[in-house]
């Protein structure tokens, strides 16, 4: 058994002084004090945190997942620890889906190496396939050559691998396609969608429980036409994801997503290989990108994903908004843990979850890591 002290320990509801966390593998619950002798962690005073989750990572550090190896999946993983996360999906673009299942079965292979002690990296939980099936009217910086027609026959072969698939609802063959997705174990996603808000209504009644990157690569809200925007907002069956790095939504809005939704927002980052790099121009699958400080672009203007970390993304929120410590902390937690349906696993440190645990301070500087009850990353 490990034992952290002298932590502030972040629950799901609370914040707690004063008590030990006791872990093996999995959270084995909060005692007074550690045993004599017993293998002990020193938190001098810092939050002791579930381990992040990102549902929306492209890439980092010169690394695609739309063309990744298992080795690169590996090194990401790795990457991924020194800004607190501890599990992630590797998230696909819109490519020949002859590609896309080349890149499925890397991830298929990173999924179950990931659990072992070996890996020492951030788990690999499944992907998010971020198209095919999306609107080319609201393909953003994704490739219309490749969109196709909602097919549940391309996915049932992956359906363990796909754990969260973005769709745009008002496409033909969507709503059906939404309800047998469902039936084999995937979360459905809107996104990349021209939806009304009627459209996207009736996508959440056939089983959509997520919206990517909300208000990005959709229709803006309006008060005549809600749109998917309003949809998401407005049923609390839908978990919003957020790219908070300041530019792709406001920070003004914050505040006002906090009173609407603070318990279905799930901050992501939507990184893509340029993330932890230098500023300048780089290449991603063919195409320019140019990166200044947190904008990343096309050389056209359009937004091509961001350079965002999520301990970055929880103090940008902590910074515009008056949401409690715990509450910052489940966003990049226990809401993605909840949003994919791994919340008995993941995302709290609750008696039987997985020891996936960070050690951080107050500005969200990472100083350990642990994933699966062992240490995988010391920072300063």
């Amino acid at each position: 058994m490990k034992y952290i002290v002298n932590g502030r320990i972040m629950l799901p509801d609370a914040v707690v002084d004063g008590r030990v966390l006791a872990f093996d593998r999995r959270i084995q619950g909060i005692v007074e004090r550690a045993p004599e002798g017993a293998e002990v962690y020193d938190a001098k005073g810092l939050w002791v945190a579930p381990g992040q989750i990102d549902l929306h990572c492209h890439g980092f550090k010169g690394m695609n997942a739309s063309h990744a190896s298992y080795d690169e999946l590996r090194e990401m993983s790795r990457e991924l620890l020194k800004y607190g996360v501890t599990a992630w999906l590797p998230t696909t673009m819109t490519l020949a889906w002859d590609r896309l299942e080349a890149c499925f079965a890397a991830i298929r292979w990173a999924m179950s190496d990931s659990q072992k002690p070996g890996w020492r990296g951030a788990q690999v939980l499944g992907c998010h396939a971020e198209g095919p099936f999306i609107s080319p009217n609201r393909k953003g910086a994704q490739d219309e050559a490749y969109i196709l027609p909602p097919d549940i026959e391309k996915l049932r072969p992956w359906r363990d691998v796909v754990r969260l698939m973005t769709i745009a609802p008002e496409v033909p063959g969507a709503l059906p396609f939404i309800r047998q997705a469902r039936k084999l174990g995937v979360t459905l996603s809107m996104g990349h969608t021209d939806a009304t808000y009627d459209q996207a209504k009736a996508g959440i009644e056939a089983g959509i429980t997520h919206a990517t990157h909300l208000f990005n690569a959709m229709p803006p809200l309006h008060h005549r036409e809600p749109g998917a925007v309003g949809a998401a907002l407005e049923d609390n069956r839908v978990y919003c994801e957020l790219i908070a790095d300041t530019f792709h939504v406001s920070p003004a809005l914050y505040p006002m997503l906090s009173k609407l939704a603070a318990r279905r927002l799930v901050l992501i980052t939507d990184s893509i290989e340029a993330a932890g790099m230098p500023d300048g121009e780089y290449d991603q699958m063919g195409q320019k990108i140019i990166v200044d400080g947190i904008h990343c672009r096309f050389p056209d203007g359009t937004i091509a994903g961001s350079s965002l970390t999520m301990n970055n993304a929880l103090r940008n929120f902590s910074l515009n908004s008056e949401l409690s410590s715990w509450q910052l902390v489940n966003m990049a937690t226990l809401q993605p843990a909840r949003a994919i349906g791994m919340d008995d696993r993941k995302g709290a440190l609750l008696r039987g979850r997985d020891a996936d645990i960070t050690i951080a301070d107050s500005g969200f500087n990472i100083h350990k890591v642990f994933v699966g009850g062992m240490l995988v990353y010391e920072g300063n």
